[in-house]
């Protein structure tokens, strides 16, 4: 069953179950192109600006404090995800994201006269009064993209943290060889190995959290090409306000609406620090599943929780599935940041028109990022374990160290020693001993692989 709806383009047929409009069927029907829906998370930030601006526009006279309150209430609605299957949208539409905001726009307006009883507000008049497209639209990308940091990435960081400082405390004192150029090196211990992947973290999360004041200043009030066009001087400073009322958050309108709608270089900013987040994840990640390589023919120095086999045709055979998935997910991460950094170059005169495209990956950042996060930390990090007896034969084994004998033979001597004992196949100490450079009580005084971790 359909029903008629009507726009500036005259009458179109819209499913009589569904609650959008003629600009939104438009669309629908215009731009069939890919699945990939406009993010629900950009639709509730849209909620929360229409009602900001609801009660704005009727503190100051322009809306009728009816019709406010039933905006506001069906802006309720939207943000509880009640109505999410009206927003049928995908991604790949008009760069400014008007048909996204006609949908908003459009939805309001006919629940609310459905619970009026009578067609009284108007999707364009009403809804969208003191607001353009070019400036909800990147108002709304501002919220979304700062509410999914606060509430997905940021607690997942901090979950992550503490299971890695508990990782770190438990192994501070077992000794183990370090690697550089992935060739033996001079040991450290196995928690001061884990504390580096721990500082990566907590210093990525410093660089979000420092990233994102970027993000709080927003485009509403800005209207059509930043001028403020049929919104009051002090309208975006109205709503901002209004919104942090409703969010918690400190937005502000930003100071210059011509900057807000033309440059998304804030959140471009805000995804670099993303992105570097993603590249120590692949660091650390990598780290785990080659020192966990084996069991018998790798380094095998950590144990991974066996959670799945992990070949179709190997028995017994266990693989660092979560290292490989959040791998993956860094990998994603890197390329939506390239597409971020080129849609936002794209801001031609009074505004950029890649708007949904830069949103979209953003998003899909921060939930990969969020969700392999915690699925890398309850899968792999929390049940990962040293294997001490391993970790102990390659210490012994190791001929870095050598290094210490420096300061009391000279690097060519003990360049000597190093030679002497791959060469023969044998222990440091026997070629130390054998060269005559050191005696076998010097070498025990000298050569102690926990002092050399300066711990």
């Amino acid at each position: 069953m359909e029903r008629m709806e009507r726009d500036t383009l005259g009458e179109i047929s819209v499913d009589a179950s569904k609650y959008w409009g003629a600009q939104t069927e438009r669309s629908r029907r215009n731009f069939a192109i890919g699945e990939n829906k406009m993010p629900q998370e950009i639709i509730r930030a849209f909620a929360e600006l229409k009602k900001a601006a609801a009660k704005v526009n009727a503190s100051e006279g322009k809306l009728s404090q009816e019709k406010a309150v039933v905006i506001t209430n069906v802006c309720d609605q939207i943000i509880q995800g009640e109505l999410d299957e009206h927003f049928p949208l995908v991604v790949w539409q008009t760069g400014s994201g008007t048909q996204s905001n006609m949908n908003v726009n459009e939805v309001i307006a006919h629940v609310a006269n459905r619970n009026l009883g009578e067609s009284v507000i108007h999707p364009n008049d009403d809804v969208n009064m003191s607001q353009s497209s070019n400036d909800t639209f990147p108002t709304a990308m501002h919220i979304a993209a700062y509410q999914a940091l606060v509430t997905k990435l940021l607690p997942e960081l901090n979950e992550m943290c503490e299971v890695l400082t508990a990782k770190k405390e438990k192994y501070m004192k077992l000794v183990k060889i370090g690697r550089t150029h992935l060739q033996d090196a001079t040991p450290l211990t196995l928690g001061q190995e884990i504390s580096g992947w721990e500082a990566s973290i907590t210093n990525n999360k410093k660089y979000i959290e420092t990233s994102m004041e970027a993000i709080l200043p927003l485009a509403i009030g800005g209207t059509a090409v930043g001028t403020g066009l049929n919104a009051s001087r002090d309208f975006g400073d109205k709503v901002a306000r209004e919104l942090m009322k409703q969010t918690g958050y400190t937005f502000t309108s930003d100071e210059n609406k011509y900057f807000a709608l033309t440059s998304h270089s804030p959140i471009n900013f805000v995804h670099g620090a993303i992105r570097s987040l993603a590249s120590d994840l692949m660091k650390i990640a990598n780290d785990i599943r080659f020192l966990a390589s084996g069991p018998r023919s790798g380094i095998g120095e950590l144990v991974i929780p066996a959670n799945e086999p992990g070949s179709s045709i190997m028995p017994g055979k266990v693989n660092p599935t979560q290292c490989e998935a959040i791998t993956m997910v860094a990998a994603q991460v890197m390329g939506n940041d390239t597409t971020i950094n080129v849609a936002a170059s794209q801001g031609n005169f009074e505004l950029n028109v890649y708007k949904p495209v830069i949103i979209f990956n953003f998003l899909e950042s921060v939930r990969l990022l969020s969700d392999s996060i915690r699925s890398f930390r309850i899968h792999c990090l929390e049940g990962l374990e040293a294997n001490e007896a391993v970790i102990e034969a390659k210490v012994n084994d190791s001929l870095m160290l050598v290094t210490a004998l420096n300061p009391h033979i000279g690097y060519e001597k003990a360049a000597q020693i190093a030679k002497l004992a791959f060469t023969e196949n044998s222990t440091l100490k026997a070629a130390a001993i054998k060269t005559g450079f050191v005696t076998e009580e010097e070498f025990d005084l000298w050569v102690d692989p926990i002092k050399m971790t300066n711990l």
